[in-house]
């Protein structure tokens, strides 16, 4: 079964949010924002709700106000989870939207960003559904699959990546990856949970030429990041923290 704190306080999803806009790119429709003039990308992985989440939009708009272009495609080619489809739970959606599948779209999108004049990418990235890690693995082969934005840092297609409130994603994923990387973990996350996390922070911290960030917010839960409570401030306060590490691990590798 899907751990119910993916699905957590689904958003409104509203396809006109945002300041940017919408079209094709690498074949797949992506939300735009900032300057197409700058040599400097950033392309967002949303979690399971997708590229019409307002939050993940505006946090787009907010990274993209530093002078990069930043790239939130639909990878789930508008359909993205719906909870309220009692047909179609998290794992049996996920059969459809398999986080190897977002790692492949990543590729002609970044492609076409580098025919753009592009020269580096970074690589935000969030929750790409969860499962019973013994059970619907097993069931189903996804223990070989990682998020997507893992992939890209162990590829080198992305030069500086950060993962918040990551799943899916082993010891070894971690240990793949050979650019800066921050990873913004809860501290009430049954997902990936502190003791996970604490181990990825022990094999960055082996990796004496790669920069990492690690941090566990307490009292916080999985997804806390884009599916926080706006009218609670302290939810407020959390994710306005990690949105503004992200923007600093941005700041600090990609200027």
């Amino acid at each position: 079964m899907a751990g119910l704190a993916c699905c957590s306080n689904p958003p409104i999803l509203d396809p006109f949010s945002g300041v940017g806009h919408v079209e094709k790119l690498g074949g797949h429709n992506v939300y735009l924002t900032g300057s197409p003039l700058s040599i400097i990308a950033i392309l967002f992985v949303s979690d399971i709700y997708g590229y019409e989440a307002p939050i993940t939009r505006n946090l787009a708009d907010r990274v993209a106000a530093s002078g990069y272009y930043v790239v939130l495609p639909d990878y789930f080619n508008g359909d993205p989870f719906d909870p309220e489809n009692l047909d179609r739970p998290l794992p049996i959606w996920m059969k459809e939207h398999r986080p190897d599948k977002g790692f492949k779209a990543s590729q002609p999108i970044i492609e076409a960003l580098k025919s753009k004049g592009v020269s580096t990418i970074g690589a935000a990235g969030f929750c790409w559904g969860c499962h019973d890690i013994e059970n619907w693995f097993a069931r189903t082969n996804f223990a070989n699959t990682a998020k997507t934005v893992c992939e890209l840092a162990k590829s080198n297609l992305s030069q500086v990546v950060v993962l918040a409130h990551p799943s899916s994603i082993t010891v070894d994923d971690i240990d793949g990856v050979n650019v800066p990387i921050a990873i913004l973990g809860a501290g009430l996350d049954t997902i990936t949970p502190p003791e996970v996390i604490k181990q990825f922070e022990q094999v960055l911290a082996a990796k004496s030429g790669v920069d990492s960030f690690v941090k566990i917010f307490p009292n916080v839960s999985h997804g806390w990041t884009l599916r926080y409570n706006t009218e609670d401030p302290e939810a407020v306060k959390a994710a306005e923290e990690a949105h503004q590490i992200l923007l600093d691990w941005f700041n600090k590798h990609l200027r």
